[in-house]
């Protein structure tokens, strides 16, 4: 647009002289080339402005991308984080489960051997001292010490509850809470991270206590120390296992569904 009226105002001043000045001035031919020059030099810098125009449209454009990536990024984190939390709370809701359904199991051991106790006569202890026979341990020193090493896991207190757990083993390796007892050693490793030693202790669960309840807990426990080590295939292997040999249990369950999760 600049060039054209520039062209223009040229034209107009040329058109304006005498033919004599229009083709005998050397001047005049100077001037238009000179302002010929201008008019093209101008054009080119205009050029360039458009260029870098648009150069930062596309940039600007790129820049409102990155605010928009920012921001989903932002938003997914968060649904990441709540869904952290989520599980974190399932977990401790699973535990806490666990660990009150442990807790009445003891409660019916400690009743049913208080009962026992009492139907026994009263010439049993003299008979058992004579035979050099240790006499059968207290039920409720039994129980009492389960329950201080489950509360330790209860709280969190990890190590406390292995320390309490094994003590409970070693006083008592007849007691129908044992195998239980080695569960919660192996569960309490995993909750520190410990994986290897975890999977360790809820191998020699299925090794010593082959016929206990928590069998099929212990292979769940198992595959998810597993997992955690990225051994894929041994994992899914113990899932396999248990959705095969436990079937109807709570553990084989949830191995279904975490076996669908696994490629």
């Amino acid at each position: 647009m600049r060039r054209s009226l520039i062209l223009a105002s040229v034209l107009s001043f040329a058109l304006a002289q005498p033919a004599w000045a229009l083709f005998g001035t050397t001047e005049l031919s100077n001037q238009v080339k000179a302002l010929q020059q201008k008019v093209d030099a101008i054009d080119a810098r205009l050029g360039k402005v458009e260029a870098a125009l648009q150069d930062n449209q596309q940039l600007l454009n790129l820049l409102k991308e990155v605010e928009t990536l920012k921001a989903e990024i932002a938003r997914l984190r968060g649904q990441a984080e709540v869904q952290v939390h989520q599980l974190d709370t399932l977990g401790k809701r699973q535990n806490d489960l666990y660990a009150d359904l442990d807790q009445r199991v003891a409660d019916l051991a400690k009743a049913a051997k208080a009962t026992a106790a009492e139907a026994a006569p009263a010439a049993a202890a003299p008979t058992a001292a004579v035979a050099g026979t240790s006499p059968p341990p207290d039920p409720q020193l039994e129980s009492r010490s389960y329950e201080a090493a489950l509360t330790q896991f209860r709280e969190a207190n990890y190590p406390a509850a292995i320390v309490g757990f094994n003590g409970f083993i070693k006083a008592y390796p007849d007691s129908t809470l044992a195998s239980n007892a080695q569960y919660w050693i192996g569960y309490s490793y995993y909750a520190l991270k410990d994986y290897k030693t975890a999977l360790a202790h809820q191998q020699k669960l299925l090794a010593v206590y082959p016929a206990s309840n928590k069998v099929p807990d212990a292979l769940l426990n198992i595959a998810t120390n597993q997992l955690a080590l990225d051994e894929t295939a041994g994992a899914r292997k113990t899932l396999e296992d248990l959705v095969a040999k436990h079937p109807g249990t709570q553990a084989a369950t949830l191995a279904a569904r975490r076996l669908s999760t696994i490629k």
